[in-house]
């Protein structure tokens, strides 16, 4: 993937040369690294010490009449941020600092991004008047201002309350389309909040005729809750995306975003799906706990040990499962047991679900082009000795990962399986075959009150 160019330094570079600040030289090799490291010019000038940071933004703004803006002490307007969304003042390096009169005033490392202003018009609807700034001081402004301002916020339980019901928040609030942040947060802690309250793990928003369906997976049904109001629909998916890191002026694609939160003194992390369809986008939301010990599961010490045991030496480790099973969960708990500073276990996941000490965890992200395909060609410089993967998509990434069981390496992954018999029947397939028969372990979860495990030996007679 192409990497942002500043068009502010491509114009200008040769003006460094003439002004006696650089020497062409330096310009060059500059050039060079910049096209090699995929990084734009002016962060290679100063990482390199070719030309101090200060000087460089003093000649820009000699040169555009662009005023220079040193953000180190700056405090800027918190409602601004409502004006640039995270994503686009993270890939634009831009953040807004004041409006007045109608005219937002914007920090930018790149004032001569036509684009880059035409989309903050586009998205503000009000005029702009840039100034520059360095790029790494609206990097930490960026991740101060917009951190603070994308936090669900704190979740209680009251566990002396029988019964919590989210559209208590609506009826306590006067339903108006410029409800602020804070309400909208509101409803979505008291939506989480309900969810967690009836151990729900899974939960959907859906056009309706009346607004937006709040409906709640239970028991393997779809069980509704009740309706967010049609004037509250497009500020509460907006906000819900931009808490999820998402682009709220996209909905035409899918994407994949992730909520951290807090309820009580538990840290908790959400999967967030914005999915279009013709009736509007479908947000789909997967709640994930911390792991457990395996001490704690319903598994008993011989299935542990079998556990134990299997990643101990080259071979598949394989948990399975229908949706909403534990699947994920007992792997975390899995890794929380094995993991050590005596061995590299890594992960490649499209969301990590917790942050696992021991564990290097990787993340995809389409939007840059990380894709497991990607992970695949690298991941055998990190050596990892064990590595589990979120799930196999194609025949291309059946057979590399299982090549490197013959390469010394432990896999852990997932399945989804109705029952045993549904696991056999996919597994008889041909282009299992080899996979089959580097299974070391099988974890069944039934419920999470009934856990099968399969040691080698075992496995061997079912698939005899």
């Amino acid at each position: 993937m192409e990497f942002v160019r500043n068009k502010t330094l491509e114009k200008l570079k040769y003006d460094l040369v003439r002004d006696n600040l650089i020497k062409y030289e330096d310009l060059e090799t500059a050039e060079q690294v910049s096209e090699a490291q995929h990084v734009n010019i002016g962060q290679v000038l100063i990482s390199s010490g070719i030309i101090a940071e200060d000087t460089l933004l003093k000649f820009l703004e000699s040169k555009l009449h662009i005023p220079y803006v040193n953000l180190d002490d700056y405090s800027l307007d918190k409602k601004c941020l409502n004006y640039i969304n995270l994503n686009n003042a993270q890939k634009y390096k831009v953040i807004p600092l004041f409006e007045i009169e109608g005219i937002l005033t914007v920090a930018m490392s790149d004032p001569l991004d036509l684009f880059a202003i035409d989309k903050i018009v586009e998205d503000a609807k009000c005029e702009i008047e840039p100034v520059i700034s360095s790029e790494n001081a609206i990097l930490k402004k960026i991740e101060e201002y917009y951190t603070s301002a994308s936090s669900v916020g704190q979740i209680f339980i009251d566990e002396n309350r029988p019964k919590y019901d989210w559209r208590e928040v609506l009826n306590n609030e006067e339903l108006t389309s410029s409800l602020s942040d804070e309400h909208i947060q509101k409803l979505i802690r008291s939506i989480l909040k309900q969810a967690i309250s009836d151990d729900i793990h899974e939960l959907f928003f859906e056009h309706v005729p009346n607004g937006l369906s709040v409906t709640f997976r239970q028991n393997s049904q779809n069980v509704s809750t009740g309706d967010i109001p049609t004037i509250l629909v497009a500020p509460f998916i907006a906000r819900l995306k931009t808490l999820s890191n998402l682009d709220p002026t996209v909905s035409e694609l899918p994407q994949l975003g992730k909520l951290s939160f807090k309820v009580d003194d538990m840290a908790l992390i959400a999967s967030i799906s914005a999915f279009p369809t013709i009736h509007g986008e479908r947000i789909s939301i997967k709640i994930y706990k911390p792991p457990k010990k395996l001490e704690d599961i319903a598994l008993d010490l011989k299935k542990i040990n079998i556990i134990r045991n299997a990643v101990q030496k080259p071979g598949i480790l394989l948990v399975c499962g229908s949706g909403l099973s534990g699947k994920t969960h007992m792997i975390y708990s899995i890794l929380s047991d094995i993991a050590d500073d005596t061995k590299n276990v890594m992960t490649i996941e499209s969301i990590t679900k917790y942050n696992l000490e021991n564990v290097n965890q990787c993340e995809l992200n389409e939007h840059i082009g990380f894709n497991l395909d990607k992970a695949m060609r690298f991941i055998e410089f990190q050596s990892p000795d064990i590595l589990y993967f979120e799930g196999i998509n194609t025949k291309e990434g059946l057979d590399y990962f299982t090549s490197l069981v013959f390469k010394d390496k432990t896999l852990i992954t997932e399945f989804l399986a109705e029952n045993i018999a549904d696991l056999m029947k996919k597994l008889s397939l041909s282009e299992f075959s080899m996979f089959k028969s580097l299974l070391t372990c099988l974890v069944f979860l039934h419920s999470k009150d009934s856990i099968e495990v399969f040691d080698k030996q075992a496995l061997e007679k079912y698939f005899a």
